[in-house]
C-alpha cells in the first residue's frame, strides 16, 4: 500500500506542474531561453568532465536513438490512457497518428538538412607536407591544420569514411531532435494533470508509464544542456533548437487546432477529457476548459 501511495502522491504532483497553465504556456520559452544562452556555460564547465567526451554512455545510447525512445515512452501513455477510457481503437490510433505526423517531419528535415550540408559543403584533406617542420613543437589539431581543397563533388558520408574532413553550412541535428522531442512530451503528458481532476482512471501501469516520461523528459532537457556547453556550434545550434521550435508550433499551435477530422488528429486530450458526471444535463466541466490554452 505504501508503494502504491508514493507512486500517486509523485504523479499527481508532476503531472499537476506539467499541467499547469503557466508551464504549458511558457515552456518553448524556456527551451528558447537554454538554447540561446546554454553554449555560455562552456565558459565555466570543464573539458576533462565525462560528459565532454561523445563517447559516453548516454549520448550512445539515448541521443542516437532519441526519436525512438521519445515514441516507445509516449506512444505507450498515449495508447494505454486514450484506450483505457474510451476503449475505441480509432480513437487511441487517431492520437497515435500525432507521432507518426512529427515523425515523418523529423526523417523529411533530415534528409532535407543532409542535402543543403552535401550542397553547400566540401571536402578537405590536411597537407601533411606543412607539418613537418612544426613535429618538435607538437602537431597541432585536425581542424587547425593546413587544409587543402580535394573535391567539391564528394558527399559527407564519403568525405568523412575516407578519414577526410566536411566543411559545410551545417544545422545541429541533435538540437532539433531534443528541442522537438522536449516540446512533443510536454504536450503530451501535459493533459495526466486534467484528465486526473475529471476523474479518469489511473492505475498504476499508467501513471508509471507518466513517470517515465517525464524522466525522458528530463533526460533530453539534461542531454541538451549537455550539447550546448560541452559542444558549442554556433549558429549550428541555435538554428536547429529553432526548427525544433517551428516544428512544434505548425503542429501543436496551427494544424492540430483545426479540430479532429480525416486530415487532422486534433490536439491531445481531444474526445478524453470530459467530465463523466453531469448535473442538470450537462456536464459540470466543459472540454475545452480540460484540455487548457
Amino acid at each position: 500500500m505504501f508503494p502504491n501511495l508514493v507512486l500517486v502522491v509523485v504523479t499527481d504532483l508532476v503531472a499537476g506542474v506539467l499541467g499547469h497553465a503557466t508551464i504549458r504556456r511558457h515552456f518553448h520559452l524556456f527551451l528558447s531561453v537554454l538554447v540561446i544562452f546554454g553554449p555560455a556555460l562552456s565558459l565555466w564547465v570543464s573539458q576533462y568532465s565525462v560528459f565532454a567526451k561523445k563517447t559516453h554512455f548516454l549520448y550512445r545510447v539515448f541521443l542516437r536513438s532519441g526519436w525512438g525512445w521519445t515514441c516507445v515512452f509516449v506512444g505507450s501513455f498515449v495508447f494505454l490512457l486514450s484506450f483505457s477510457l474510451r476503449r475505441s481503437a480509432h480513437l487511441s490510433l487517431r492520437h497515435l497518428s500525432r507521432l507518426a505526423v512529427a515523425g515523418g517531419l523529423w526523417q523529411g528535415s533530415r534528409k532535407l538538412l543532409s542535402m543543403l550540408e552535401n550542397a553547400t559543403g566540401s571536402c578537405y584533406e590536411t597537407i601533411k607536407g606543412g607539418l613537418e617542420g612544426q613535429a618538435g613543437a607538437g602537431a597541432p589539431e585536425a581542424d587547425q591544420a593546413p587544409l587543402l581543397l580535394l573535391r567539391e563533388a564528394e558527399t559527407k558520408a564519403s568525405c568523412l569514411s575516407a578519414g577526410m574532413l566536411w566543411r559545410g553550412y551545417e544545422v545541429s541535428e541533435d538540437a532539433f531532435l531534443l528541442c522537438l522531442c522536449c516540446l512533443l512530451l510536454a504536450e503530451e503528458t501535459a493533459i495526466f494533470g486534467p484528465y486526473l481532476a475529471l476523474g479518469g482512471p489511473s492505475g498504476a501501469p499508467l501513471r508509471i508509464l507518466f513517470l517515465f516520461c517525464t524522466l525522458l523528459l528530463g533526460l533530453w532537457i539534461f542531454l541538451l544542456l549537455c550539447l550546448l556547453a560541452y559542444f558549442p556550434q554556433f549558429p549550428s545550434q541555435l538554428i536547429g533548437g529553432a526548427l525544433g521550435c517551428l516544428t512544434w508550433r505548425v503542429l501543436y499551435q496551427g494544424w492540430y487546432r483545426m479540430g479532429p477530422s480525416w486530415y487532422c488528429p486534433g490536439r491531445p486530450g481531444l474526445g478524453l477529457l470530459t467530465s463523466q458526471k453531469k448535473e442538470g444535463g450537462s456536464n459540470s466541466h466543459s472540454e475545452a476548459n480540460a484540455t487548457g490554452p
